[in-house]
C-alpha cells in the first residue's frame, strides 16, 4: 500500500536531487594551488610539537619502534631523555605510564637531547668524513681500474660525475 503523502514532489521552492548534486560536485573541485597545498602537508605535515631550544643542546624526536636505531643505541650514543622539569609547560607531554613514564612523548615518539657539541661531531661525521672517504674509495677504485686497463692496452672512459670527484680531489690536495 502507498500513502501518496509520504511521497514529495518537486514543486517550487524545491531543486530536484540530480541539481543539488552537480551544484555539490560542481563546488568540489580542487584547484592546482590547493593541491600543492594538500601535497605539501601530505609530506610535511608535522603531528609532533616543535621542541623548544635549550641553550648548549639539540633537541630532537626518537622512535621508540624502529629496531634498528633503537632508544638504548641512542642512550649509549649520549642522548639524553627530556622529562617534563627540563621544559616547564610541557606537562600536557608527559608520559603517564609504561616504560617511559614522566619523559616528554608523544604517541611512540620521546623526546631526546644530545649536547650540541657531540651533535656536531656526528653531523660533521655523517655529511662531510663519511662521503668524502666514500668519494675517495670510488675515486681510487677508479683510478686502479684505469691502470689495469692501460696496462692491458684498453681505455676506461669516466662520467662526468667521476671526472668532478676527482678534479675536486686533486684541486684539495693541490691547496694542502
Amino acid at each position: 500500500m502507498t500513502d501518496e503523502r509520504l511521497k514529495k514532489s518537486a514543486g517550487e521552492g524545491r531543486e530536484s536531487r540530480a541539481m543539488i548534486d552537480r551544484a555539490i560536485t560542481q563546488n568540489r573541485e580542487v584547484t592546482e594551488d590547493e593541491r600543492v597545498e594538500m601535497f605539501r602537508q601530505q609530506f610535511f605535515q608535522s603531528s609532533l610539537p616543535d621542541l623548544p631550544k635549550l641553550s648548549g643542546w639539540h633537541m630532537c624526536w626518537l622512535t621508540t619502534t624502529n629496531p634498528r636505531d633503537s632508544i638504548h643505541m641512542r642512550i649509549r650514543l649520549g642522548y639524553e631523555p627530556v622529562k617534563s622539569e627540563d621544559v616547564p609547560g610541557w606537562e600536557y607531554a608527559t608520559l603517564k605510564t609504561g616504560d617511559w613514564a614522566g619523559l616528554i612523548g608523544v604517541n611512540e615518539m620521546l623526546a631526546f637531547k644530545l649536547p650540541i657539541s657531540l651533535y656536531e661531531k656526528y653531523m660533521r661525521e655523517a655529511h662531510h668524513d663519511a662521503p668524502l672517504r666514500e668519494e675517495e674509495k670510488l675515486t681510487d677504485t677508479a683510478d686502479f681500474l684505469e691502470q689495469q686497463a692501460r696496462s692491458s692496452k684498453s681505455r676506461i672512459t669516466q662520467g662526468d660525475g667521476n671526472l668532478e670527484i676527482g678534479q675536486q680531489r686533486e684541486a684539495q690536495f693541490d691547496l694542502s
